[in-house]
């Protein structure tokens, strides 16, 4: 009983060949097949996420194929002070660590983020694995269009924010003058900067939201272009609360980089509403609205003078 219950448990077990969405591509399954899809899925991503993480947790103190290590990336931005304002104990740059396994632990946490950004294609197909069988063709290039793009933004927002962070970090230590010297802890160090990279990342998404909108007909360029300004100035504003640091670069990088995204992401509307009204006009539509009703003819129809032929009459002897 007790190996029947540890097999039922394996995600990965061969029954699954009886309810897999290989066997079922139509999504059609019962509720126990699709519970058990869902732990398969969740199987894999977690398990790529864990052996994503052992990488990260290895690679923090040891450089693989020539790269710095992760230590050396998250130290970068800190050691760019000058000397003068940074805390250098043993001749070199180094964080501080005021509790017991400090260390041990936020190791395990950037092996894990790194993890789940370098392996994100292996959870992502099993998200898109899960929810693709119950789309339409239509709502299947979507996603995979918004996974595609959503990925793209997210690095490119990371990475502006890694560059930004120097500046900001020279900036905000600049103050006091020679009085004081930055000496940050690795906890709050680390914290601050995956913080700050993971805002930068998720902000990099708005304007793509937007596109994805009105693709779907929700929102139309000419409304967005009717608000442009109170957009743009909604931009700015949420740089300057969703910034975790106080410094002006990282508020005004973020919000000048997705003003340049709106921007872009207007273009695109633009093109799409110009593609949509081409296409009705071709079909004789143009000028209608989506709420507008049909034209209904409630003229009565002619019926047909000529009577049908009726069907043949049999006795009842035949």
């Amino acid at each position: 009983m007790g190996a029947s219950a540890l097999r039922r448990l394996n995600p990965f077990r061969k029954g699954r060949r009886r309810w897999g969405r290989r066997h079922n591509p139509d999504g059609t399954m019962t509720l126990v097949d699709h519970l058990y899809e869902l732990r398969y899925r969740l199987g894999v991503a977690i398990t790529a996420v864990v052996i994503g993480g052992i990488f990260g947790f290895i690679w923090f103190t040891y450089a693989p194929f020539g790269l710095p290590t992760l230590s050396d990336l998250l130290l970068g931005p800190y050691c760019q002070l000058p000397v003068e304002q940074r805390l250098s104990p043993n001749g070199r740059c180094q964080l501080l660590q005021t509790e017991p396994f400090e260390i041990f632990m936020l190791t395990l946490k950037v092996g894990l983020s790194v993890g789940a950004v370098l392996f994100s294609p292996v959870w992502l197909y099993q998200l898109w694995a899960f929810i693709t069988p119950g789309l339409y063709d239509k709502e299947r290039k979507f996603a995979r269009t918004f996974v595609f793009f959503a990925t793209i933004l997210f690095i490119a927002g990371a990475v502006l924010a890694y560059f930004v962070l120097p500046e900001a970090l020279t900036f905000m230590s600049g103050f006091g003058g020679d009085a004081f010297f930055s000496a940050f802890t690795g906890g709050k160090y680390i914290n601050f900067m995956l913080l700050l990279l993971l805002i930068f990342g998720v902000s990099f998404e708005l304007p793509l939201v937007l596109v994805m909108l009105n693709l779907a007909g929700i929102v139309s360029y000419a409304k967005l272009k009717s608000w442009w300004r109170g957009l743009v100035f909604a931009l700015f504003v949420f740089a300057a609360v969703a910034t975790p640091g106080q410094d002006p670069f990282s508020m005004l990088a973020l919000a000048a980089a997705l003003s340049v995204l709106f921007g872009i992401a207007l273009a695109i509307c633009r093109a799409n509403d110009k593609r949509k009204a081409k296409k009705l006009a071709d079909q004789g539509l143009d000028g209608l609205g989506l709420d507008e009703a049909s034209k209904i003819d409630y003229r009565a129809s002619e019926l047909d003078p000529t009577p049908s032929p009726s069907p043949k009459q049999h006795d009842d002897v035949t």
